[in-house]
């Protein structure tokens, strides 16, 4: 009988998952450094739009982290991938920041429209970015 979970394969999901962590986490720091407002002030303040746009972010930088783990071949493999999905990530979010005009200053008077907004183009733009990681 074969066991469906061992030392190796735990310590391996141990290993992937915490640089999909770190990976997430470093990304996450950047759009927070990037955004014109202050998301974690917006939010701890009870603000709905911030909330829901950083959500809509993470989820947005999740997406292609998962898939670069998700189609590595190694570690490394997948913390490179992650990363590139990261900066485009990130890139596309500034563009889309700039494009949108006072999208940030809606976001910071709290117009729920434009959190959803955001979420939208960071879950569409993490969908993309991670359909185009390939083995």
């Amino acid at each position: 009988m074969q066991q469906a979970i061992t030392l190796d394969s735990f310590v391996a999901f141990l290993t992937y998952f915490g640089a999909g962590l770190g990976v997430l986490f470093v990304a996450a720091a950047i759009v927070l450094l990037v955004t014109p407002h202050s998301e974690i002030r917006l939010i701890r303040a009870g603000n709905t739009a911030a909330a829901i746009a950083f959500g809509g972010s993470l989820v947005g930088l999740a997406l292609p982290v998962h898939s670069a783990i998700s189609h590595s071949v190694s570690l490394l493999d997948a913390l490179i991938w992650g990363l590139v999905a990261a900066v485009v990530q990130v890139l596309a979010f500034l563009v889309a920041r700039i494009a949108s005009g006072t999208l940030s200053k809606q976001i910071d008077d709290n117009v729920v429209s434009a959190g959803i907004f955001s979420a939208a183009i960071a879950i569409s733009m993490g969908l993309v970015n991670a359909a185009a990681i390939t083995p």
